[in-house]
């Protein structure tokens, strides 16, 4: 047998709720150990001093892709069992601009949010009842109004070797590649050797004259 197991094996939908409160418990415990649960640090990415939380994410994608393929290759994971949400071009690249103001703003993510209302800070919890309350109204104002919006440019569901026609090893790859470059600008702008705002960080008056 290999995995996923819940696809393969009947389990209570109390048992997949248990483990979904653990796995939810650990990952919240993880974020805020890594400084995700202060709006401050999560704010300090949009200014260019602090890169944690873009290393994190590049972590968690190189290890997860190259988990996953080595995991397919050794067979111990089925990835045609994987579930593939389906892609909305235009929906995903509007509602990723508007998510990543709010972001910018907000100094929060959906999952970031919850963390730190759950260690009780009060811009957190503000954080979650605006995306509470935007997330019940969005159905009964914006659903039909905008549908034509995050229902646009819809392709199925498709992997990007599948859209590329290339190797997936090759994919993983790349994203190792990207991943290790993002890490070295991070590292280089963190420690001020290579910042390419740095003339408009420090003399803003003048480069406005200009």
């Amino acid at each position: 047998m290999i995995a996923p197991i819940f696809k393969q094996v009947t389990v209570s939908i109390e048992f997949q709720y248990f483990l979904a409160v653990l796995i939810g418990i650990a990952f919240g415990y993880i974020l805020e150990r890594a400084g995700f649960g202060n709006a401050r640090k999560i704010a300090a990415e949009f200014y260019f001093d602090d890169f944690t939380m873009i290393k994190v994410f590049f972590t968690t994608l190189m290890v997860g892709s190259a988990g996953l393929l080595f995991f397919n290759w050794f067979g111990w994971l089925d990835l045609d069992k994987i579930f593939i949400p389906r892609t909305y071009i235009w929906g995903q690249f509007v509602g990723g601009a508007v998510l990543g103001a709010g972001f910018g703003v907000g100094g929060y993510c959906p999952g970031t949010s919850i963390v730190s209302a759950s260690s009780g800070k009060l811009d957190g919890l503000a954080f979650v009842a605006g995306a509470f309350v935007g997330t019940m109204s969005f159905g009964d104002i914006f659903y039909d109004w905008l549908k034509g919006v995050y229902m646009g440019g819809a392709m199925g569901r498709f992997t990007l070797p599948e859209l590329f026609g290339i190797n997936a090893g090759v994919v993983v790859f790349f994203v190792i590649l990207m991943g290790l470059g993002t890490f070295w600008i991070a590292e280089k702008v963190e420690k001020g050797t290579w910042d390419p705002y740095k003339k408009i960080r420090k003399e803003p008056r003048k480069i406005i004259e200009r």
